[in-house]
């Protein structure tokens, strides 16, 4: 019997079947900007309607969240993560996002996972008005086990040049306010999964890869329903490191973050892993976003602005003048 690529563990029709089964739903995030369909060896994508554009890019995975998924066998909140994790970060700088690309790597590809998958991340798109124009698929038997899958994204974006948000603006006396997260979103789970190894466990009335799997928030909505009605001198993304590593990021030299974590609304599931774990309290927020998923700082004056155009998002603390870049009073 001859070699063929199929022996060799990579079976082409499978990665025809994905193709087949997720081509009209990513047809639907499209709009007139973009100028070629699946199938093409690169994407287009026409810009127009700016006076001075800047593009904004920003790429991430899912992480080790994935093996709850697998192990559980639900697939298309994963989809949604990795685009969320993409497109929050860009969001962070005031821009749109335009389109999305993703990689889904695997030892052996079944069409069914794989669409799962593809089709969480189109409704996504769809919810932050994002093309999903292009991505790989890739079969590498030997590098992954039968079964297993990584799922990575690329997200671009676009803001006028004098409207990039950047923290430059941010200043003494500014009020910091909480956008809450959805759970985990997507960080920490090396640590999740330690302590909790039975994803099948009841949790509050149902199983807990149920509250688990609960995909990133996406505040592309929120962030422009802000954007609208006031200036935000700086947003920040709180992924892995927590409040401790991405606040600072935004805030100048001479400036401080002073937070108080009493008014955090921390999940009860951070506050089980706390417990079951025993991690301290200081490495939960150098971890997780402890129920923060995004924050944004605005003049005082806008505040209450702000609060009244969000209905969960509430206060946390203010701008002052230090040279710690974060003070976490916990």
């Amino acid at each position: 019997m001859s070699n063929t690529y199929k022996s060799a563990g990579v079976d082409k029709e499978e990665g025809y079947k994905t193709v087949d089964k997720i081509k009209k739903a990513v047809g639907e995030t499209h709009n007139a900007n973009v100028l070629n369909h699946l199938g093409s060896f690169g994407a287009f994508y026409e810009i127009g309607g700016y006076k001075n554009p800047v593009l904004v890019s920003g790429t991430d995975g899912v992480g080790t969240k994935l093996k709850v998924a697998l192990d559980s066998k639900k697939y298309d909140s994963i989809g949604v993560d990795c685009f969320a994790m993409c497109a929050n970060d860009i969001l962070c700088h005031g821009a749109k996002p335009l389109f999305f690309l993703d990689y889904l790597a695997c030892g052996k590809l079944d069409s069914e996972i794989a669409a799962e998958i593809v089709l969480g991340m189109v409704e996504a798109c769809k919810d932050n008005n994002c093309a999903l124009i292009g991505g790989e698929t890739a079969e590498m038997p030997g590098m992954y086990q039968p079964g297993d899958y990584d799922v990575a994204g690329f997200c671009v974006g676009i803001v006028e040049k004098d409207q990039i948000i950047d923290g430059s603006k941010i200043k003494a006396g500014d009020k910091i306010i909480a956008l809450p997260s959805s759970g985990f979103h997507s960080n920490g789970f090396s640590l999740v999964r330690k302590v909790f190894p039975d994803f099948n466990e009841e949790f509050e009335g149902k199983p807990l890869y149920e509250t688990l799997l609960v995909p990133t928030r996406l505040y592309y909505k929120d962030i422009h329903k802000i954007l609208e009605e006031v200036e935000i001198s700086g947003i920040a993304h709180i992924t892995g490191g927590g409040l401790y590593e991405n606040i600072p990021r935004i805030i100048a030299d001479g400036l401080c973050a002073s937070i108080d974590a009493s008014k955090i609304n921390i999940p009860n599931i951070m506050l089980e892993l706390e417990k079951r774990g025993g991690v301290a309290r200081e490495e939960m927020f150098g971890t997780f976003n402890m129920g923060v998923g995004m924050i944004v700082v605005v003049d005082a004056q806008h505040s209450e602005k702000v609060l009244h155009l969000l209905d969960d998002a509430y206060e946390i603390g203010e701008i002052t003048e230090g040279s710690e870049k974060i003070s976490l009073k916990i």
